[in-house]
């Protein structure tokens, strides 16, 4: 089978990248082991995060790092066998997270934030999927004034990108979510945001989407890429796929298909859980809540109220140890009437992250015809849609929508 291209992984990013080619009059193959929006985009907490203009940055305080150090943050676990492997890129990533590159972040990912609920509206319309997403931003509760004043600092700056915080008493957010229980102290409604209720059927229908415009979904093995003649070459279960061009957007297993083309570039993950829950009585949410110095997001969902975990630091493939979620369900219940688990089991994924923070969108390094969408860190709901139009706009020769320079894979060089 021949095609123009052949995009590997059908999470949220690789589904907008084959999306907006297909848009783009190219024949695509989109290729994953699974079906669409069934790893990683289905498990996260489904926030288009608008105001995600601040980075989950690695503590530089002595106190904070001491917590996470004695495991006494339940936003951040580790395992020790991981540590001596993750050191190199844990270093950078806590460079980056001065306060001075912190700003530079902001600049940089506000060019892709500030286009992408729009982006999503463009493919959610035409795919039927509109009635997912939901208005009113999210909530952030803050149990310490101390956690409340940290916040305050974010202000100006959204404010300069045009984003609307608004600081909430306790009454006031009781108001705005009446049935949370007054265990906080303060609170601020990022307005700006939306989320939505199931983010992997989203996916779903954006893939759906990609098939009315001719596009394929084959399932297949990445691993499995290779040069073949004058493009790439991929097998799966319809036969040897071949290509001119090839993209690469498997999130966390991003690495297994480049390492042995020689592709090195620094991506590790930050593993996470979630779990859903009855709610008790009348009990319901309108928009995700953050617990900030709980560690942990309550969304409503399809499936119930989904509690998401903070950070993980492991290997991937290593067993699931859902520490985290035994102790923020026991916080989430204090602040919100869960009831029962709704699953045997608790959900894991992983989220792909470089050191810096920001995505690689744009050519590997190296190869030609070879590109990347990848590392979208704890933003690949959100960024889906713009890393596919930038990324079909970049392999097309068309004018990009932004500038793509700071996303390209030599800055690692």
């Amino acid at each position: 089978m021949k095609a123009d291209t052949i995009v590997l992984g059908a999470g949220i990013v690789g589904v907008s990248v084959a999306l907006h080619l297909a848009l783009r009059g190219r024949s695509v193959v989109l290729v994953d082991r699974r079906g669409p929006g069934e790893e990683t985009s289905y498990g996260n907490a489904g926030l288009i995060e608008r105001a995600s203009i601040y980075p989950v940055a690695f503590p530089h305080s002595l106190s904070a790092l001491i917590d996470v150090a004695l495991k006494r943050n339940p936003g951040a676990n580790y395992h020790w066998s991981a540590l001596p492997a993750l050191a190199p890129w844990m270093y950078q990533y806590w460079k980056a997270s001065a306060p001075a590159r912190i700003l530079d972040y902001a600049r940089t990912i506000e060019k892709l934030l500030s286009r992408t609920i729009e982006e999503h509206n463009h493919l959610a319309g035409p795919a039927g999927a509109m009635h997912y997403f939901r208005e009113g931003g999210w909530l952030k509760l803050y149990r310490t004034e101390a956690g409340l004043a940290n916040e305050r600092t974010e202000f100006a700056l959204a404010r300069k990108y045009g984003l609307n915080p608004r600081e909430l008493s306790v009454d006031e957010a009781l108001a705005v979510e009446p049935s949370l229980r007054p265990v906080f102290t303060g609170a601020v409604l990022w307005e700006d945001p939306h989320s939505a209720s199931n983010p992997g059927a989203v996916t779903q229908a954006y893939a759906a989407y990609f098939q009315s415009l001719g596009g394929r979904i084959v399932t297949g093995d990445a691993r499995t890429l290779k040069r073949g003649g004058a493009g790439w070459k991929v097998t799966t279960a319809e036969g040897e796929i071949e290509a001119a061009d090839a993209v690469v957007a498997l999130g966390p297993w991003a690495m297994d298909v480049l390492s042995p083309l020689g592709v090195r570039l620094p991506l590790a993950v930050k593993r996470g859980y979630h779990m859903h829950y009855r709610a008790e009585g009348n009990a319901g949410l309108k928009r995700p809540v953050l617990d900030e110095e709980g560690g942990y997001v309550i969304t409503p969902m399809e499936q119930g109220i989904r509690l998401t975990t903070g950070v993980e630091f492991a290997n991937r493939d290593a067993p699931k140890t859902p520490v985290q979620l035994a102790v923020t369900e026991k916080l989430a219940r204090g602040l919100f009437p869960l009831g029962e688990r709704l699953e045997p089991e608790p959900w894991m994924g992983c989220r792909p992250a470089f050191p810096d923070m920001l995505p690689v969108i744009g050519p590997a390094p190296g190869q030609n015809g070879l590109w990347l969408a990848i590392g979208h860190q704890h933003l690949g709901f959100t960024l889906g849609p713009i890393t596919g139009r930038l990324l079909a706009e970049m392999m097309n020769g068309h004018t990009p929508c932004t500038d793509p320079a700071p996303f390209a894979a030599t800055r690692f060089a």
